[in-house]
């Protein structure tokens, strides 16, 4: 019987910390080449890969949801998820809501518009700018371009849609996105330089949990600084942005 009940309790033990080993990631997979979903309705991406490697160092299953950006800060004050992964500036605002690991990309933004129908930066004046509701790129156009009528989206995607259609004037989006889409739509160009106001965008991408959950931040920023010094971060980065 002390056999039978050292074995349960054993059991009991493993199982629990099997499941303590699952991290529930967040995101919105709707801006590669940091998320996006697939031809076979998978979640790929800079972030996927990157989550998995951390999730790989901690030896722990990764799960991926994917939610509205607008919805992922609510979502871990929550507890819907554990984590969020989705190309996301650390922000003051969003310091006060959520704890963030250390930053693992630098990141700057761009306006782009249809080729020869806006000139430069200063051409949108009293224009329609697209970006994503509740994006560093929101606040910033509405705190620092005050002349310019933002115009906020579910996704990059419908943006991107009504630009070609001329319901807005440009798009305000993250510089490695932006490189897509140039990449992929050649009426597409650049109208500004890169936007690297450290307020907004100078800080960095990072991953963000519930501000009680600091035992899983500091796991991943040791799963991080990790994957930096074996190179494994380079090899993901080279995948997605050195093509």
């Amino acid at each position: 019987m002390k056999k039978l009940l050292v074995a349960t309790l054993l059991a009991s033990l493993s199982l629990s910390a099997a499941a303590a080993e699952k991290i529930r990631f967040a995101t919105e997979a709707s801006y590669p080449p940091f998320e996006f979903v697939d031809a076979k309705n998978q979640i790929q991406g800079f972030d996927i890969d990157l989550a998995n490697a951390l999730c790989k160092e901690l030896q722990a299953e990764c799960t991926f949801a994917n939610q509205g950006f607008d919805s992922l800060v609510p979502g871990l004050k929550f507890r819907r998820f554990d984590a969020a992964i989705a190309a996301m500036d650390v922000t003051p605002e969003r310091l006060e809501q959520v704890a963030f690991t250390n930053t693992y990309y630098d990141n700057s933004a761009q306006f782009i518009a249809i080729k020869g129908k806006v000139a430069d930066l200063a051409a949108l004046k009293g224009q329609k700018v697209g970006m994503q509701n509740g994006t560093t790129h929101q606040k910033y156009l509405l705190e620092k371009h005050t002349e310019i009528t933002p115009v906020a989206y579910d996704s990059y995607q419908n943006a991107i849609l009504d630009l070609k259609s001329g319901r807005i004037n440009a798009v305000f989006g993250d510089t490695a996105v932006v490189a897509e889409w140039l990449k992929k739509n050649d009426d597409l160009t650049s109208v500004s330089d890169r936007v690297t106001d450290n307020a907004y965008f100078g800080t960095g991408f990072a991953i963000a949990v519930n501000q009680k959950n600091t035992d899983l931040r500091d796991k991943l920023n040791a799963a991080l600084d990790k994957i930096k010094k074996d190179g494994t971060y380079q090899t993901i980065y080279n995948k997605w942005f050195q093509k």
